[in-house]
């Protein structure tokens, strides 16, 4: 009797101790979306992340300054069509540092390609700072879920 109460007692720590008690339990998982976002195992995967900072070649007309920044959010456009570029914005405020991309590429090699295409980065008005970066693969959502919540294209804004 004495070993049937310490082998029920050893059987319910054990079963205590393989179920999940967390919130994060996994059982959430969706090897699909993993898949489709290139998720690895923690749910990650490698970007290249660019810190727009300001060029040499800042002293433009208002006019040309204008022409400039939409060329720029086309060339944004372009890169975002093309599944290259998954998220891009500027900060507020008048720093150094003017703006970021997260390039969906496998090498900083790729990212510079890209960035060699940007208006702003030919004219001198920017420059770019790349880092790989290891960051959720739900990044890779937010393209899609932008078209859904964009009432007007950035290129649309007004002089």
């Amino acid at each position: 009797m004495k070993n049937i109460l310490l082998l029920l007692l050893l059987s319910t720590f054990f079963i205590g101790c393989t179920t999940p008690t967390s919130p994060n339990n996994h059982n959430d998982y969706d090897a699909s979306l993993a898949l489709k976002y290139g998720a690895d195992d923690y749910g990650m995967k490698k970007f290249v992340m660019a810190f727009l900072k300001k060029g040499p070649n800042r002293n433009l007309s208002k006019e040309d300054a204008f022409q400039l920044q939409k060329a720029h959010l086309e060339n944004i456009n372009k890169m975002a069509e093309e599944g290259k570029l998954v998220l891009a914005g500027p900060f507020f405020g008048d720093g150094d540092i003017r703006g970021i991309y997260i390039f969906d590429v496998e090498s900083i090699e790729e990212a510079e390609a890209l960035t060699k295409t940007d208006p702003a980065i030919q004219a001198g008005s920017l420059v770019m700072d790349l880092k790989e970066w290891y960051g959720s693969a739900a990044v890779m959502a937010i393209p899609d879920l932008h078209k859904k919540l964009e009432k007007k294209n950035v290129t649309e804004g007004e002089r």
